[in-house]
Protein backbone atom coordinates (compact mmCIF):
# COMPACT_ATOMS: atom_id res chain seq x y z
CA UNK A 1 0.00 0.00 0.00
CA UNK A 2 2.88 2.36 0.77
CA UNK A 3 4.37 2.05 -2.72
CA UNK A 4 0.96 2.43 -4.38
CA UNK A 5 0.25 5.67 -2.57
CA UNK A 6 3.71 7.08 -3.28
CA UNK A 7 3.42 6.30 -6.99
CA UNK A 8 0.04 8.03 -7.04
CA UNK A 9 1.54 11.02 -5.28
CA UNK A 10 4.48 11.26 -7.66
CA UNK A 11 2.15 10.97 -10.67
CA UNK A 12 0.72 14.38 -9.86
CA UNK A 13 3.91 16.07 -8.67
CA UNK A 14 4.28 17.58 -12.14
CA UNK A 15 1.14 19.66 -11.64
CA UNK A 16 2.32 20.88 -8.25
CA UNK A 17 5.76 21.79 -9.55
CA UNK A 18 4.28 23.43 -12.64
CA UNK A 19 2.33 25.75 -10.38
CA UNK A 20 5.45 26.46 -8.32
CA UNK A 21 7.49 27.14 -11.46
CA UNK A 22 4.92 29.71 -12.57
CA UNK A 23 5.38 31.77 -9.40
CA UNK A 24 6.75 35.28 -9.45
CA UNK A 25 10.41 35.60 -10.34
CA UNK A 26 12.48 36.19 -7.25
CA UNK A 27 10.03 34.44 -4.91
CA UNK A 28 11.76 34.34 -1.53
CA UNK A 29 9.78 31.31 -0.28
CA UNK A 30 12.55 29.05 0.96
CA UNK A 31 10.50 26.32 2.56
CA UNK A 32 9.51 25.79 6.16
CA UNK A 33 10.96 27.92 8.91
CA UNK A 34 12.66 25.20 10.97
CA UNK A 35 13.94 26.61 14.24
CA UNK A 36 17.08 25.37 15.92
CA UNK A 37 16.38 23.32 19.02
CA UNK A 38 18.07 24.09 22.32
CA UNK A 39 20.77 21.47 22.75
CA UNK A 40 24.16 21.27 24.41
CA UNK A 41 27.24 19.20 23.73
CA UNK A 42 26.45 17.23 26.91
CA UNK A 43 23.34 15.85 25.18
CA UNK A 44 25.63 13.71 23.03
CA UNK A 45 28.19 11.07 23.91
CA UNK A 46 31.73 12.31 24.38
CA UNK A 47 33.80 11.68 21.27
CA UNK A 48 30.78 11.48 18.98
CA UNK A 49 30.66 13.48 15.77
CA UNK A 50 27.28 14.90 16.76
CA UNK A 51 28.88 16.41 19.87
CA UNK A 52 31.72 17.79 17.75
CA UNK A 53 29.24 19.49 15.42
CA UNK A 54 27.27 20.99 18.30
CA UNK A 55 30.48 22.38 19.80
CA UNK A 56 31.47 23.84 16.42
CA UNK A 57 28.03 25.42 15.99
CA UNK A 58 28.11 24.93 12.23
CA UNK A 59 27.94 22.19 9.62
CA UNK A 60 27.98 21.63 5.87
CA UNK A 61 25.31 19.63 4.04
CA UNK A 62 25.51 18.51 0.41
CA UNK A 63 22.32 18.88 -1.66
CA UNK A 64 21.36 19.12 -5.32
CA UNK A 65 20.73 22.51 -6.92
CA UNK A 66 19.06 21.35 -10.14
CA UNK A 67 16.20 19.10 -9.02
CA UNK A 68 12.91 20.99 -8.50
CA UNK A 69 10.92 19.46 -5.65
CA UNK A 70 13.95 17.69 -4.16
CA UNK A 71 16.94 20.04 -4.17
CA UNK A 72 16.86 23.27 -6.16
CA UNK A 73 18.42 26.72 -5.96
CA UNK A 74 18.28 29.62 -8.36
CA UNK A 75 20.24 32.85 -8.39
CA UNK A 76 17.42 34.75 -6.68
CA UNK A 77 17.29 32.48 -3.62
CA UNK A 78 19.45 32.52 -0.54
CA UNK A 79 18.67 28.90 0.36
CA UNK A 80 17.99 25.77 -1.67
CA UNK A 81 14.50 24.26 -1.53
CA UNK A 82 12.96 20.81 -1.88
CA UNK A 83 12.18 17.67 0.07
CA UNK A 84 15.83 16.69 0.54
CA UNK A 85 16.53 20.17 1.88
CA UNK A 86 13.58 20.06 4.27
CA UNK A 87 14.82 16.77 5.72
CA UNK A 88 18.30 18.25 6.05
CA UNK A 89 16.84 21.20 7.97
CA UNK A 90 15.25 18.81 10.45
CA UNK A 91 18.58 17.06 11.05
CA UNK A 92 20.44 20.36 11.46
CA UNK A 93 17.87 21.70 13.91
CA UNK A 94 18.39 18.66 16.15
CA UNK A 95 22.02 19.75 16.51
CA UNK A 96 21.01 23.26 17.51
CA UNK A 97 21.68 24.68 14.05
CA UNK A 98 19.70 27.42 12.37
CA UNK A 99 19.40 26.22 8.74
CA UNK A 100 19.68 29.78 7.43
CA UNK A 101 22.63 30.87 9.55
CA UNK A 102 24.61 27.87 10.77
CA UNK A 103 24.44 25.53 7.76
CA UNK A 104 26.60 25.82 4.65
CA UNK A 105 24.64 24.35 1.74
CA UNK A 106 27.12 22.75 -0.65
CA UNK A 107 26.01 22.02 -4.21
CA UNK A 108 26.60 18.31 -4.69
CA UNK A 109 26.29 16.47 -8.01
CA UNK A 110 25.87 12.71 -8.28
CA UNK A 111 29.52 12.03 -9.11
CA UNK A 112 30.99 13.80 -6.07
CA UNK A 113 28.72 12.62 -3.26
CA UNK A 114 31.13 9.91 -2.06
CA UNK A 115 34.28 12.04 -2.51
CA UNK A 116 32.75 14.94 -0.58
CA UNK A 117 31.97 12.64 2.37
CA UNK A 118 35.30 10.79 2.29
CA UNK A 119 37.27 14.05 2.07
CA UNK A 120 35.24 15.67 4.86
CA UNK A 121 34.07 18.48 2.63
CA UNK A 122 30.49 17.89 3.81
CA UNK A 123 29.08 16.41 7.01
CA UNK A 124 25.96 14.92 5.45
CA UNK A 125 24.63 14.33 1.94
CA UNK A 126 20.92 14.54 1.11
CA UNK A 127 20.96 14.66 -2.67
CA UNK A 128 18.48 12.14 -4.15
CA UNK A 129 21.02 9.62 -2.85
CA UNK A 130 19.90 6.07 -3.65
CA UNK A 131 21.06 3.51 -1.09
CA UNK A 132 23.17 0.75 -2.64
CA UNK A 133 25.48 -1.98 -1.34
CA UNK A 134 28.33 -0.64 -3.47
CA UNK A 135 28.06 2.84 -2.01
CA UNK A 136 27.94 1.44 1.49
CA UNK A 137 31.44 0.05 0.94
CA UNK A 138 32.71 3.64 0.61
CA UNK A 139 30.42 5.77 2.79
CA UNK A 140 27.71 5.35 5.37
CA UNK A 141 24.12 5.45 4.13
CA UNK A 142 20.96 5.17 6.16
CA UNK A 143 17.25 5.68 5.68
CA UNK A 144 15.40 5.49 3.42
CA UNK A 145 13.28 8.59 3.88
CA UNK A 146 11.73 8.38 0.40
CA UNK A 147 11.01 5.55 -2.03
CA UNK A 148 10.59 6.39 -5.69
CA UNK A 149 11.12 4.78 -9.11
CA UNK A 150 12.95 5.49 -12.35
CA UNK A 151 11.09 6.73 -15.46
CA UNK A 152 11.89 8.34 -18.83
CA UNK A 153 11.83 11.96 -20.03
CA UNK A 154 11.47 12.68 -23.77
CA UNK A 155 10.57 15.52 -26.11
CA UNK A 156 6.87 16.36 -26.22
CA UNK A 157 6.57 15.09 -29.82
CA UNK A 158 8.48 11.83 -29.20
CA UNK A 159 6.90 8.44 -29.95
CA UNK A 160 8.85 6.80 -27.12
CA UNK A 161 6.48 5.44 -24.47
CA UNK A 162 8.88 3.94 -21.92
CA UNK A 163 12.15 2.18 -21.23
CA UNK A 164 11.17 -0.73 -23.49
CA UNK A 165 11.44 1.59 -26.53
CA UNK A 166 15.00 2.67 -25.74
CA UNK A 167 17.03 -0.44 -26.54
CA UNK A 168 20.02 0.65 -28.61
CA UNK A 169 19.09 4.33 -28.24
CA UNK A 170 21.10 7.02 -26.47
CA UNK A 171 19.80 7.92 -23.02
CA UNK A 172 21.27 10.55 -20.72
CA UNK A 173 21.65 10.36 -16.97
CA UNK A 174 24.22 11.77 -14.58
CA UNK A 175 27.67 10.35 -14.01
CA UNK A 176 27.88 8.25 -10.87
CA UNK A 177 24.13 7.57 -10.62
CA UNK A 178 22.33 4.26 -10.35
CA UNK A 179 20.02 5.56 -13.07
CA UNK A 180 22.81 5.34 -15.65
CA UNK A 181 23.48 1.73 -14.66
CA UNK A 182 19.78 0.89 -14.93
CA UNK A 183 19.30 2.25 -18.46
CA UNK A 184 22.38 0.39 -19.67
CA UNK A 185 21.07 -2.81 -18.08
CA UNK A 186 17.84 -2.25 -20.04
CA UNK A 187 19.80 -2.19 -23.32
CA UNK A 188 20.12 1.55 -23.90
CA UNK A 189 23.36 3.40 -24.60
CA UNK A 190 24.20 5.47 -21.54
CA UNK A 191 25.24 9.08 -22.12
CA UNK A 192 26.67 10.50 -18.87
CA UNK A 193 26.35 14.18 -17.98
CA UNK A 194 27.41 16.23 -14.96
CA UNK A 195 23.90 17.43 -14.06
CA UNK A 196 20.25 16.58 -14.66
CA UNK A 197 19.65 20.02 -16.14
CA UNK A 198 22.31 19.25 -18.77
CA UNK A 199 20.53 15.98 -19.60
CA UNK A 200 17.25 17.83 -20.03
CA UNK A 201 18.96 20.33 -22.32
CA UNK A 202 20.39 17.45 -24.38
CA UNK A 203 16.89 16.03 -24.82
CA UNK A 204 15.60 19.44 -25.88
CA UNK A 205 18.31 19.96 -28.49
CA UNK A 206 18.14 16.39 -29.79
CA UNK A 207 21.63 15.33 -28.69
CA UNK A 208 20.05 12.32 -26.94
CA UNK A 209 16.70 10.63 -27.45
CA UNK A 210 15.74 10.53 -23.77
CA UNK A 211 16.94 10.95 -20.22
CA UNK A 212 16.10 8.75 -17.26
CA UNK A 213 16.20 9.01 -13.50
CA UNK A 214 13.74 9.12 -10.58
CA UNK A 215 10.25 10.06 -11.69
CA UNK A 216 10.02 12.82 -9.10
CA UNK A 217 13.06 14.55 -10.63
CA UNK A 218 11.79 14.16 -14.20
CA UNK A 219 8.40 15.64 -13.37
CA UNK A 220 10.09 18.72 -11.99
CA UNK A 221 12.16 19.12 -15.16
CA UNK A 222 9.07 18.59 -17.32
CA UNK A 223 7.26 21.29 -15.33
CA UNK A 224 10.12 23.70 -16.00
CA UNK A 225 9.83 22.94 -19.73
CA UNK A 226 6.07 22.65 -20.06
CA UNK A 227 4.99 21.83 -23.60
CA UNK A 228 8.51 20.75 -24.60
CA UNK A 229 9.23 17.73 -22.40
CA UNK A 230 7.08 14.92 -20.99
CA UNK A 231 7.51 11.95 -18.63
CA UNK A 232 6.54 8.57 -20.08
CA UNK A 233 6.31 4.94 -19.01
CA UNK A 234 5.89 3.09 -15.75
CA UNK A 235 8.54 3.02 -13.05
CA UNK A 236 11.08 0.31 -13.83
CA UNK A 237 13.16 0.41 -10.67
CA UNK A 238 12.80 1.08 -6.96
CA UNK A 239 15.05 3.81 -5.61
CA UNK A 240 15.47 3.99 -1.83
CA UNK A 241 16.59 7.55 -1.08
CA UNK A 242 18.80 7.88 1.99
CA UNK A 243 21.29 10.04 3.85
CA UNK A 244 25.04 9.81 3.41
CA UNK A 245 27.60 10.22 6.19
CA UNK A 246 31.28 9.35 6.66
CA UNK A 247 32.25 5.83 7.67
CA UNK A 248 34.70 7.50 10.06
CA UNK A 249 31.66 8.44 12.15
CA UNK A 250 29.49 5.28 12.36
CA UNK A 251 27.66 6.69 15.38
CA UNK A 252 25.92 9.09 12.99
CA UNK A 253 23.74 6.26 11.69
CA UNK A 254 21.83 5.66 14.92
CA UNK A 255 21.35 9.38 15.50
CA UNK A 256 20.11 9.98 11.93
CA UNK A 257 17.64 7.10 12.22
CA UNK A 258 16.40 8.43 15.54
CA UNK A 259 15.76 11.87 14.00
CA UNK A 260 14.09 10.37 10.93
CA UNK A 261 11.81 8.17 13.01
CA UNK A 262 10.84 11.13 15.16
CA UNK A 263 9.97 13.10 12.00
CA UNK A 264 7.82 10.19 10.82
CA UNK A 265 6.02 10.05 14.15
CA UNK A 266 5.50 13.77 14.83
CA UNK A 267 4.30 14.67 11.33
CA UNK A 268 7.21 16.86 10.28
CA UNK A 269 8.18 14.36 7.53
CA UNK A 270 4.64 14.51 6.14
CA UNK A 271 4.65 18.31 6.35
CA UNK A 272 7.92 18.43 4.38
CA UNK A 273 6.51 16.07 1.75
CA UNK A 274 3.29 18.05 1.36
CA UNK A 275 5.19 21.32 0.97
CA UNK A 276 7.56 20.05 -1.72
CA UNK A 277 6.19 16.97 -3.47
CA UNK A 278 2.54 17.12 -2.45
CA UNK A 279 -0.33 19.38 -3.31
CA UNK A 280 -4.09 19.52 -3.66
CA UNK A 281 -5.54 16.06 -4.17
CA UNK A 282 -2.25 14.28 -3.40
CA UNK A 283 -2.39 11.65 -0.68
CA UNK A 284 0.68 11.78 1.52
CA UNK A 285 2.29 8.32 1.65
CA UNK A 286 3.20 6.40 4.75
CA UNK A 287 6.88 6.89 5.69
CA UNK A 288 9.26 4.08 4.69
CA UNK A 289 10.67 1.54 7.14
CA UNK A 290 14.22 2.50 8.16
CA UNK A 291 17.17 0.18 7.64
CA UNK A 292 18.96 -1.05 10.71
CA UNK A 293 22.38 0.43 11.36
CA UNK A 294 25.43 -1.82 10.94
CA UNK A 295 26.34 -3.71 14.10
Amino acid sequence: MRHTRLKAAIAVVGLTLSLAACGDAGNDDEGRDVEAEEVSADDFEEGSYMRELVEAGKMTIGVKYDQPGLGFKDAASDLPTGFDVEMAKILASKLGMDPAEDVTWEETISDNREPFLVEGRVDLVLASYSITDERRKVVGQTGPYLITGQQVLVAEDSDITGIEDLKGKTVCSVTGSTSLENVEAAGAKGAPADTYSQCAEDVLNGTVEAMSTDGSILLGLAAQNEGELKVVGDEFSEERIGIGYSLEHPEMCGWINEVLQESFDDGSWAEAFELTLGGDGVETPEPPVLDECPA
